[in-house]
């Protein structure tokens, strides 16, 4: 049973013929080509953690009055962003289950057009997930590089506003995604968003780190003890960092697929490649479920919170 809707539109290249897919699949049918039996239970475990880990992360955020501004709304909607994977699998696998059952008889129409639904769910949050990857670092750049001026650089209206752009971007992106998955241009768009999200942050991060390394640096050469705004700029910018790595590890197989789609559907090595898609799927929800760790294991306040929203200590 497939797995992840929208992903399974790209599991084969489908601009190569089918004379040459399947020499291809026949001539890379053997050894480590075999790809990987992941079992369903897996992907329905993997998914029921995120959500619930995600769902707690929200509820801190909103239960936790010093957790609204700005760098946690953006955390949320990161956690949003992951909860539309998790929930997005569930439902697609629940829905299998009960066609395969027979438990639920549907028109095909209505079949794709659930399918069109989830899948939607799943780009939208992959575009959604990338984006606010981004505008966390930036709003952790104008911290670090513009601490005096950020209230009045990234106030709560300008927040809401670069959320909901995020979100409406993100709906229409997906839309288009959906409409056109057969377009190798629209896969390039998809491929260069993701080249130039990962730049722009690997850059700022840089940055960061140079200007937290000079500070530290500085204070060791006149014997001081480190300050904890110091300390904090460094701590923000390891954190954004492990967080970049996780994605990158997580979601580059995925975009790694898709540029061989592109530029080598009927190649055998890159036939090869394709036969581990569920793994690339498998990478993507662990992704979901790492970053709400991240989040409580390096966050004092927000780790407080969450044992406060586990133990109902409302």
């Amino acid at each position: 049973m497939s797995t992840l809707a929208p992903l399974r539109l790209l599991r084969e290249p489908w601009n190569a013929s089918e004379g040459n897919q399947s020499n291809t699949t026949v001539g890379a049918s053997s050894g480590w080509c075999q790809g990987l039996d992941i079992p369903n239970e897996l992907f329905l475990a993997l998914g029921l953690v995120s959500l619930v880990e995600n769902l707690l992360v929200v509820a801190a955020i909103l239960k936790n009055r010093n957790l609204h501004s700005p760098t946690y709304y953006f955390i949320c909607c990161l956690a949003v962003s992951d909860m539309l994977v998790s929930i997005s699998n569930l439902a697609e696998m629940l829905f299998m289950l009960l066609l395969e059952h027979g438990m639920l008889v549907m028109r095909p129409s209505i079949v794709r057009h659930m399918d069109n639904v989830i899948d939607m769910l799943i780009c939208s949050s992959v575009v959604s997930s990338l984006s606010f990857l981004g505008v966390i670092a930036v709003d952790r750049y104008i911290t670090i590089f513009y601490a005096l001026r950020y209230h009045s650089i990234m106030t709560l209206q300008r927040a809401v506003v670069t959320m909901a752009s995020v979100w409406l971007a993100s709906t229409v992106s997906s839309t288009v995604l959906i409409t056109y998955y057969h377009s190798n241009t629209i896969l390039l768009c998809l491929i260069s968003f993701f080249l130039f999200m990962l730049i722009l942050m690997l850059v700022l991060y840089i940055h960061m780190f140079a200007l937290a390394r000079h500070h530290l640096h500085s204070i060791s050469s006149q014997q001081k003890p480190p300050t904890a705004h110091h300390s904090g700029s460094l701590k923000g910018a390891v954190t954004l960092t492990i967080l970049l790595g996780v994605f990158f590890i997580c979601w580059g197989p995925f975009f790694f697929h898709l540029i061989l789609i592109v530029t080598c559907p009927t190649n055998p090595f890159c036939t090869c490649f394709f036969s581990y898609f569920n793994l690339f799927l498998i990478l993507i929800i662990c992704n979901s479920v790492i970053d709400p760790l991240i989040y409580a294991f390096r966050s004092q306040e927000l780790r407080r919170t969450l044992r406060e929203v586990v133990t109902c200590s409302w």
